[in-house]
């Protein structure tokens, strides 16, 4: 399958979940993701602000805040389709753009450069063992990526995982995706390849 069809299933799939497994398997991947030791270890912690059928981020942002962890969201510019990353410290700090998006405020908000993102949570709809992943289309994140050198993690529902995805040399695939059933180690997997 292309990856349009790919993202096209995918979709289908998550759309027939229903509203209570939705937030179980947000829940069960959040306390999971929280369990890891890399999350302890980072300060400053980057990921979008979701909407379904997105694993639920707003409990994971609020767990984040309860911590003493800076939470950085992504404003995105459609013209050069970059993003650049803020701090915010409250859910009043955002307003909704386009397609029901919510964004940061810059004015309310802290610019937040890529070098001080500890951890950068990747969104998209579908994954594969590899850690590579495919979005929705608008190569905001790919474009961020090639200058972040932080860890790169993915929460997905395990319904969103498949065997291996079409790459592209511009690709740029995650260390881990945690999934309501599993951990996996998609650096690992990588390297098992490669030998």
């Amino acid at each position: 399958m292309n990856k349009k069809e790919w993202r096209n299933t995918i979709k289908s799939s998550l759309n027939q979940m229903s509203n209570n497994q939705y937030h179980l398997l947000s829940e069960m991947i959040k306390k999971r993701l929280f369990n890891e030791p890399i999350l302890e270890q980072c300060h400053t912690i980057a990921l979008t602000i979701s909407r379904q059928p997105e694993v639920d981020t707003y409990e994971i942002i609020k767990a984040c805040w309860q911590l003493g962890k800076r939470v950085a969201v992504p404003k995105c510019n459609p013209k050069t389709r970059t993003m650049d990353f803020y701090h915010i410290t409250s859910f009043s700090q955002l307003e909704t753009v386009y397609i029901d998006l919510q964004e940061p405020i810059p004015e309310k908000t802290t610019y937040v450069s890529p070098e001080e993102i500890d951890l950068m949570i990747v969104p998209g709809i579908v994954f594969d063992q590899l850690g590579y992943r495919i979005g929705y289309g608008g190569g905001y994140y790919d474009r961020y990526l090639t200058n972040y050198n932080g860890h790169k993690i993915s929460l997905a529902f395990h319904l969103q995982i498949v065997e291996e995805l079409p790459k592209e040399s511009h690709d740029i695939p995650v260390d881990f995706i945690i999934t309501e059933k599993a951990l996996i180690h998609c650096a690992n997997n990588r390297k098992e390849i490669a030998e």
